[in-house]
């Protein structure tokens, strides 16, 4: 059995969706938080199936404020919910 820490009077937990791109040539990957998390996971992972190159131009919430990349160096793409706040 899981065991839940932090105050059980609290209620449940604050989650929020985060979209994790990895680019060829990076180091580290790219943290990215939208309104709507889903449909621009979905988005990039139909363009990482195009063999087309296509210029992608974000503007996501938080510390990133816009983020233009090439479609054909997506390494990998992740959709991680995580608590919050």
């Amino acid at each position: 059995m899981v065991q839940q820490y932090g105050n059980p009077h609290q209620g449940p937990q604050k989650t929020r969706q985060a979209v994790i791109l990895f680019l060829k040539g990076s180091a580290t990957p790219v943290v990215m938080y939208f309104e709507n998390p889903q449909a621009i996971y979905a988005e990039l992972k139909q363009l990482m199936k195009s063999p087309t190159p296509v210029l992608v131009e974000k503007e996501p919430m938080g510390p990133i404020k816009k983020l233009c990349f090439v479609s054909t160096q997506i390494a990998g793409l992740v959709l991680q919910e995580e608590p919050y706040m």
